[in-house]
């Protein structure tokens, strides 16, 4: 793992807002990196990018995607207050966004400066500031402008559905780890780009016809839900960690069941036994509360097959952190299933 690569890679991309909807600066700069490591790349309608790697047989084509959407907010409406009502785009833990700065983006691209608030934000006005939930209904955006009442706020030029999108707070520390928000799933995006630069340098050519998918609406549940002619689809996205899971931030996880069902049976028998042939840190697991672009492709209509993987992060839609050793082990997994 060229891990001055992954480092580089990853701030860049988690400097680049991109919420479920407003993806095209992320992809752009992905589709432009991909170029740059010697891949043709395209963009679908729906602005998901493929990118082509040749394989030794052609007969049948290999799928490997993840998601570089992410969580995020939307303007419900303008408050008589100058203040902004806020719904959600995917599901983040609302809690945690209390208090965090944001930028609030219009649609001729100016770009404003706020904090997302509770309405009873200050604990000498409001008896309920500490106990008042934490959602959409009892939350706002306070603007970083002179704003006293709507109309200054749509003098702004402001209006409802502009995207909010709040910092992901990146810091990759000497001992490893990587914490963000949204390593779900930009950080596996980039464990895909290591897999290319990797394949590139060391003249690697995988068995079969691959294609690397960055899909740009998997929060919301349609990322892959059209696909080109795929025989299979790896997802590669966050592993789950707590409760009764094995995962740690250490390992890569392979996923026998979701939400949605089990995933392709004799797929993730492959990955269990590739994982113990290198030698990998690995934990298999069901995760309760999850989907991933392998089910919206199979809810697509889709006739394909597809397996799930991912490094193990922590605090999933909240402060995440995953750690470098889970990253290596992802790519070398994805590297060992492709060329076996």
């Amino acid at each position: 793992m060229d891990k001055e690569y992954i480092k580089a890679l990853a701030e860049k991309l988690f400097s680049i807002d991109s919420p479920s909807g407003y993806t095209g600066n992320a992809i752009a700069f992905l589709e432009q990196e991909a170029q740059s490591l010697g891949y043709a790349a395209f963009r679908n309608e729906k602005g998901n990018l493929h990118i082509m790697v040749n394989g030794c047989d052609e007969s049948r084509t290999v799928g490997i995607s993840a998601h570089t959407d992410t969580l995020g907010l939307m303007v419900r409406s303008i408050n008589a207050d100058g203040t902004l009502a806020i719904t959600a785009l995917g599901g983040p833990i609302m809690p945690t966004l209390d208090g965090e700065y944001c930028r609030i983006i219009t649609r001729d691209q100016k770009v404003y400066t706020g904090t997302i608030l509770s309405s009873s934000p200050a604990v000498h006005v409001y008896a309920d500031a500490k106990s008042k939930a934490r959602d959409c209904d009892n939350m706002l955006v306070r603007i970083d402008e002179v704003v006293k009442n709507k109309e200054d706020v749509k003098a702004l030029g402001i209006m409802n559905g502009d995207i909010i999108a709040y910092d992901p707070k990146t810091v990759i520390t000497p001992s490893g780890f990587v914490k963000s928000r949204f390593l779900d799933d930009k950080i596996s995006v980039v464990c895909l780009f290591g897999v290319l630069k990797m394949m590139r340098e060391q003249k690697i050519t995988p068995k079969h016809r691959c294609i690397f998918i960055i899909t740009t609406y998997e929060e919301v549940g349609h990322g892959a839900s059209s696909l080109p002619e795929l025989n299979e689809l790896i997802a590669c996205d966050m592993g789950c960690i707590g409760l009764d899971l094995a995962c740690s931030e250490y390992d890569v996880s392979i996923c026998a069941k979701d939400s949605g069902g089990p995933y392709d049976y004799a797929m993730t028998s492959k990955l269990i036994e590739l994982a113990k042939r290198e030698k990998l840190n690995f934990a298999v697991d069901i995760y309760p509360y999850y989907g991933s672009d392998v089910g919206a492709g199979l809810r697509g209509g889709n006739d394909i097959k597809g397996a799930l993987i991912g490094p193990g992060v922590h605090a999933s839609h909240g402060m995440e952190r995953t750690h470098m050793q889970a990253l290596d082990a992802t790519m070398k997994l994805i590297l060992a299933y492709i060329t076996e």
